[in-house]
Formats: C-alpha cells, structure tokens, sequence
C-alpha cells in the first residue's frame, strides 16, 4: 500500500518542478561513505542500468562508461552535495569605500534537475551593495558553481546563492538573477527547444524598485570585447 500510494504521488508530479524543500533533500549518513566507495557502487548501478536496455558492454565503445559515469557523478556534476566542496569565501574591508552596487553576470551554470538528471545550462547575475564588507569576484562565481553542482531546482538554487552571500557578506542587500534552459523540457517531454526559465531572489534594498532596476539594467549591458 505504501509503495502504491508513493507512485502515485510521483505520477501526480510528472514534469512539474517542484521543489519539496529550501535545501537539498539528503539523508542523515549521505557522507558516511568515502566517494572511492561511492564510485564503485555507482559504477556497478550505472553497468546494471546499461545492460538492462540491452546493451553490450564488452564493447570497447562502452566497456568504460560505467566507471566514467561513476566518476563524473561523484567527482564533477555531483560534488557540491558535500560541504566539505564549500569554496571559501574570504571577505576584505571596503578600505576605498565604494558605495555602489557590485554586479557579476554572465556567469556559466551547469547543474542537473533532480526530477530527471538532465542538464541545466545557463546564466547567473549576482549582485550585492557592501556595508563595509567585499567579497573577491572569482569566489562569487565559485558559489554560483558549489550550489550548481548538485541535483537541483533552479528556484532553490536562486535562494541559495543569495542566502549563501547574504551570511558571508553580512548584509542582506544581495541579489541574484538565473537564465537557463531545463534539458528535461527541451529535448523530452514537450521537447520545446525555445523556452528557458527565469528565476529570481531579492533581499534588502533590492527588494525597493528603483534598486532593483538599475540591477536589472546593468544585466542588460552589452559586454562583447
């Protein structure tokens, strides 16, 4: 009966993103394994997979991919599950006292929808206004990275960044803006290779109007060199 009604409730999903929680759904012992241990039980996973649609892996095209995938789940696209992947983001006193808001765009996404593990590929805007604290410009893409590099819903990945730099920096005045195609819409399902998804998170003087424009208008800058 439980397994019955636990269908049901994935099938009244379907391709609807929804997000069940503000943080990543992870279980009490999701570190208690070594990610060597990881990658040899996800290798064996990946193979069984594989060879249930009917594929021959002593082929030398194939033979390896249970091990690359494996690697690359735990290693790459996967690792900012674990904090200990946190980048470190120092902070520097505003000694020249710049006033004004900071913006980083254009910064590359590459994350993975939790509902289907397909690519999703786009853009950050991050943007803060220092009360006497900065942070260096490469840490804030490294964040963007950390939060993308798990299985992800883009709303939540928008709020993390903003709540993540918003402690770092001690202010809540951070913003960010994320574009970005879904792979599991673009080619599954309705298979509209058009469409992106535009998500947003707002916190302090951001919140006020005339702010959040002059934000959304440095985005709009063109800055091909």
């Amino acid at each position: 009966m439980k397994i019955d009604k636990a269908l049901e409730a994935i099938e009244a999903l379907g391709d609807n993103h929804v997000a069940t929680s503000a943080t990543n759904p992870l279980r009490k012992d999701a570190f208690k394994l070594s990610d060597s241990e990881k990658i040899a039980l996800i290798k064996e996973d990946v193979k069984h997979i594989m060879e249930t649609l009917g594929l021959d892996l002593t082929d030398d095209s194939l033979s390896g991919t249970p091990q690359r995938v494996a690697k690359m789940f735990v290693n790459e696209i996967f690792s900012g599950l674990h904090p200990d992947k946190k980048p470190n983001a120092s902070t520097f006193e505003n000694s020249y006292k710049y006033g004004e808001m900071l913006v980083e765009k254009n910064i590359t996404v590459y994350s993975t929808c939790e509902h289907h593990l397909l690519p999703i590929v786009g853009r950050a805007h991050v943007a803060y206004i220092s009360n006497g604290t900065v942070v260096g410009l490469s840490k804030m893409n490294r964040i963007v990275d950390y939060y993308a590099k798990r299985p992800q819903v883009q709303e939540r990945m928008t709020m993390q960044i903003v709540q993540d730099l918003q402690e770092i920096l001690g202010t809540k005045d951070v913003a960010c803006v994320i574009d970005a195609k879904h792979l599991c819409v673009n080619s599954r399902g309705i298979r509209d290779i058009e469409s992106s998804t535009v998500t947003s998170e707002f916190g302090g003087k951001f919140k006020d109007n005339s702010v959040r424009r002059e934000f959304l208008d440095y985005i709009k800058l063109d800055t091909t060199f």
